[in-house]
């Protein structure tokens, strides 16, 4: 393992030692409850849903499914589940908490409110948004499951511009090696966009799932006729989701509804995934040309397409 991979596996160890140190202080009240964690992580399963199998259950808890069993027979001896055969696959039987469960249940998930509710107390409102959104984050990057929740197209809040320029900068830097000449384009976009555009003709929006931006687009007037699209990206991690094609449908509607006749966009030629999207959506490469830009010596593109 190389010292910047050693780092990070390091960095990964101590913030689980933190959270760990950190849930077993928010969640004392189990001490004093006849449940252990993961008996009560079952329990808010159930409570969530009126019938699931075993299955889904460890699937979706990440439990053994032989120890899942056994602890499901013991809150069965105890009349805190019943069961009832599936009537889509009858080797499966379908677990819900009887009133008995449901009662045990929700003192500790009252509690378990509570103590949170007074962590987050402790902090600043921004700070707490800033808190959720940071574990949000981590859940959609560690998560393998694929990703099905919904995408909605906004307008950027306050703050968000800058957050747009910083990713995608911190994005080509990465990945591409551009210099901060890049972002410093980008933030002259973003500026003349924030402090004047005719909304009739221009707009901005900030692809989000689950509380989070995974994307963005710009359309900005280039002539009565024309309208470039700016500022295009999308998360790696959420890529192959369809977002590009719904971002850049969206610029297209726009445009259309905005009187323009013509829709164009810039890009990289190396940039083999924006090449894939801009063919798939319609727009045909116009012309191409070696330029000395952002600190790289690139083939910059210009695509275009009929609206």
């Amino acid at each position: 393992m190389n010292d910047p991979d050693r780092v990070r596996a390091e960095e990964v160890r101590h913030f689980n030692r933190f959270y760990t140190k950190h849930i077993g202080a928010l969640h004392e009240h189990l001490q004093r409850s006849p449940f252990s964690l993961t008996e009560v992580r079952v329990m808010h399963e159930l409570s969530r849903s009126e019938h699931q199998t075993a299955a889904a259950l460890a699937r979706d808890l990440g439990i053994d499914s032989g120890y899942l069993s056994r602890l499901l027979a013991s809150f069965e001896r105890r009349n805190l589940i019943s069961r009832r055969p599936s009537e889509i696959d009858a080797r499966q039987s379908l677990v819900s908490l009887t009133e008995t469960g449901l009662a045990a249940y929700r003192p500790l998930d009252a509690a378990a409110i509570d103590e949170v509710a007074a962590v987050l107390a402790r902090l600043a409102p921004h700070s707490q948004e800033q808190l959720i959104a940071a574990m949000k984050l981590i859940e959609r990057l560690l998560d393998e499951r694929p990703r099905h929740s919904i995408v909605t197209l906004r307008a950027p809040r306050a703050g968000e511009y800058g957050l747009l320029v910083s990713r995608q900068a911190q994005l080509f830097a990465h990945g591409h090696g551009w210099d901060h000449t890049f972002e410093a384009l980008l933030a002259q976009r973003a500026a003349r966009f924030a402090h004047a555009h005719d909304a009739r003709r221009e707009i901005c929006w900030v692809a989000e799932q689950d509380g989070l931006i995974v994307g963005s687009a710009l359309v900005a007037t280039a002539s009565d006729a024309q309208a470039n699209v700016h500022m295009l990206y999308v998360e790696p991690d959420v890529r192959q989701l369809g977002i590009g094609t719904q971002l850049i449908n969206e610029c297209m509607r726009f445009a259309k509804r905005a009187g323009y006749r013509t829709l164009s966009v810039e890009s990289e030629s190396s940039l083999d995934d924006a090449r894939r999207l801009f063919t798939q959506a319609g727009f045909a490469l116009r012309a191409a040309a070696p330029e000395r830009r952002f600190g790289r010596d690139l083939v910059i593109e210009q695509w275009e397409r009929s609206v």
